[in-house]
């Protein structure tokens, strides 16, 4: 129960307890409060009583006990407390944090209003990178971090809402994933068979597994087992680049393994590839690196290295320079959504739990699908084949009628 202590004809001060500390004294938080001049006397006891009750509701919710902690402290325990995410993503998820720490870091958690995420935004979008300002989208990523940030504490009862979901954001600017076709596909991999063995399995498993970059350079032997005539292989790991910290073995991504089935050919390769890898150690007197991407001694090659040779190869068969490693996992996804393969089976094989965020994400018409859809449209305007205008009879008719 609430105490209520009258201080004046307008002023009270309200005491809430809620419980015994370790030492044996009471908890309480008390609220002195003024009822306005627009209230009546006789309105004065219910404006009281209402005041005391969300009083005492926040406080034995627990909304009040930790609101007045300040952004930046909340929001370093909830770094500190995640596990789901890959070193490199909590890394990324640091530095953003770190940027808006000089704008809404000082205040309490409580007392964070829309006005000021917008005033945080109107900041950003002041920064520039590489003498140009960063684009909206970019901008809207650092409040999708605060968000997260906010949303765990209105999920503990910290705070009621959670003011970046007031926020109207304009419309971001998508930048267009073009995909490869299939004549360009059947090129790259002609390319392909002349380059070196590690350089020509990578990108192989890139396009028929769609994992990421970082999940490819952390595979195993071990990680490979044989179901049938292919191999079903488990992806569990990923190594990422985190600055300051150099490159870093995880979790995936999403924090969750998955299994992804390979034909019988891919498992031919990979035989002859691991063959390969075995006479190299044996040659130089070491035993063979439980790794798959090793060099020539057995260390571990640096995943920029395989997003940059890429590159090059692109650039010798006159690709787009909008193609990118990440394109071949694109082409994975979109491959298989238009081969007919339904959203849940691609979300569990390229490691999304959200089917709408892969379609969003990943499937893209190709040049194929958009003349289908052309000559589908073409087709129910005149069935029969017939020109679509038949001027001859328009003008005769005309003539007809002048």
């Amino acid at each position: 129960m609430a105490s209520i202590k009258q201080l004046d004809d307008r002023r009270f001060k309200i005491t809430v307890s809620n419980g015994y500390r370790p030492d044996g004294k009471k908890i309480c938080k008390a609220k002195t409060i003024r009822v306005p001049e627009s209230i009546p006397k006789r309105g004065i006891p219910q404006y009281v009583a209402h005041e005391a009750e969300e009083l005492e509701r926040q406080f034995k919710t627990g909304y009040s006990e930790d609101g007045n902690m300040t952004f930046e402290e909340f929001a370093e325990r909830w770094l500190a407390r995640q596990v789901r995410y890959a070193p490199s993503t909590l890394e990324s998820y640091r530095r953003m944090l770190g940027r808006v720490y000089p704008f809404i870091g000082a205040i309490p958690i409580n007392r964070l209003r829309p006005i000021a995420l917008e005033n945080l935004l109107a900041e950003l979008r002041k920064r520039t990178y590489r003498g140009r300002p960063i684009g909206e989208a970019t901008v809207q990523k650092y409040l999708t971090v605060v968000s997260a940030v906010l949303s765990d504490a209105k999920r503990n009862e910290i705070i009621q809402k959670n003011p970046a979901r007031m926020i109207d954001l304009p419309m971001t600017h998508r930048t267009a994933q073009y995909i490869p076709s299939p004549a360009e596909i059947q090129k790259l991999l002609d390319v392909l068979a002349k380059e070196p063995r590690h350089y020509r399995m990578f990108y192989l498993l890139s396009m028929c597994t769609g994992c990421r970059r970082g999940e490819l350079c952390a595979l195993k032997w071990e990680d490979f087992k044989c179901s049938g005539n292919g191999l079903l292989l488990t992806v569990s790991h990923s190594r990422s680049i985190v600055p300051g910290k150099g490159v870093v073995e995880g979790s995936t991504k999403n924090g969750h393994s998955r299994e992804i089935i390979l034909s019988s050919d891919i498992r031919g390769i990979l035989v002859s590839y691991r063959r390969r890898k075995q006479m190299e150690a044996l040659q130089a007197h070491r035993e063979l690196s439980p790794y798959l991407f090793t060099d020539e001694h057995g260390q571990l090659i640096h995943p920029d290295t395989f997003t940059k040779r890429l590159r090059k190869i692109y650039a010798s068969i006159g690709f787009p320079k909008e193609y990118h490693l990440h394109t071949l996992r694109h082409y994975y996804v979109t491959s298989l959504l238009h081969s007919g393969v339904d959203k849940q089976t691609v979300a569990d094989l390229v490691g999304h739990a959200d089917t709408g965020f892969l379609e969003r994400t990943y499937c893209h018409p190709q040049q194929e699908q958009k003349e289908q859809a052309a000559s589908t449209m073409r087709a129910m305007l005149r069935p029969e084949g017939e020109a679509l205008f038949n001027l001859a009879a328009a003008y005769s008719s005309k003539s007809r009628s002048a």
